[in-house]
């Protein structure tokens, strides 16, 4: 079908601005506990650098293009505006180090859903874009009730001038109700956040390694002129077709040497899911 009209002007491609490459591939670096959360056992933020560099490393030296930077193990997650002033701290010190070894195409992503505190260790470390979950709308997620935070994250983007920070928002976020009152399409929820002033979409399963549809994909696809990449459930077996109809990937547990979220990335693995993706 032909491109849509569609809901907020034109703008250049993010992707193409952020990544010198066609068809993305990102890896997820899924960082150890943080200060301040029920996980963590006093490692410094020193060996949580080196572990992110080295994660990235194994990513991007075995045909990755690029990472985003997760506080995956400060669970249970924390909502929106209850972030201490450690976490941002800490994202931003790990951040700037994996910037320094791969430049600003560097992602980053404060669990859950924190739009504010991302820009802020982003803006920080010169990371070039930020993942928010929950951008329009609302939902019921593990952290309870979800509301977008198009509105807060970019005046707050804008306020400390960190408005060249990128926003991929997902659009059918996993891990939650995907509408209060199941009254918006997929194609409504797209034109939302594409309206809220996302930079490119996200097209995710319903849980962390849960794959995405192809019909998810195409539905999001066709209705938005944004990039669109997909945020889970990449695997060898799929990333050729998946690819076919959008922009990237963001990938973490076919990659991981344990196939979960938490083991290390893997260099074979890594390399399995580029082949089949064609790098």
């Amino acid at each position: 079908m032909s491109a849509p009209l569609g809901v907020y002007p034109r703008k250049p491609s993010a992707m193409a601005e952020l990544f010198a490459t066609e068809k993305t591939l990102i890896g997820a670096v899924h960082l150890p506990a943080l200060p301040g959360s029920p996980s963590y056992r006093g490692q410094s933020v020193a060996e949580i650098c080196r572990f992110a560099v080295e994660e990235s490393a194994t990513y991007v030296g075995n045909g990755f293009d690029s990472v985003i930077v997760e506080n995956h193990w400060d669970l249970p997650f924390l909502k929106p505006g209850e972030h201490g002033y450690e976490v941002a701290a800490s994202m931003g010190v790990i951040t700037a180090a994996v910037v320094a070894e791969l430049g600003s195409r560097v992602g980053v992503s404060v669990l859950s859903n924190a739009g504010t505190c991302s820009v802020a260790a982003a803006w920080a470390a010169g990371a070039g874009w930020v993942r928010v979950n929950q951008w329009a709308n609302a939902y019921v997620a593990n952290e309870g009730f979800i509301e977008g935070q198009a509105a807060r994250t970019t005046r707050y983007r804008h306020e400390i001038g960190a408005d060249p920070v990128k926003v991929f928002a997902d659009v059918h976020v996993k891990h939650g109700a995907h509408a209060i009152v199941a009254d918006r399409t997929l194609a409504e929820q797209t034109e939302d956040a594409e309206f809220f002033d996302a930079d490119v979409l996200i097209a995710t399963g319903s849980r962390t390694g849960h794959a995405t549809s192809v019909e998810e994909v195409v539905g999001i696809r066709d209705h938005t002129q944004l990039p669109v990449i997909i945020g889970s459930g990449i695997d060898p077996g799929n990333v050729a077709a998946l690819l076919a109809e959008c922009d990237g990937a963001i990938v973490a547990s076919s990659a991981k040497e344990n196939g979960r979220w938490w083991g290390r990335a893997d260099a074979e693995k890594v390399r399995a899911v580029a082949r089949a993706a064609g790098k």
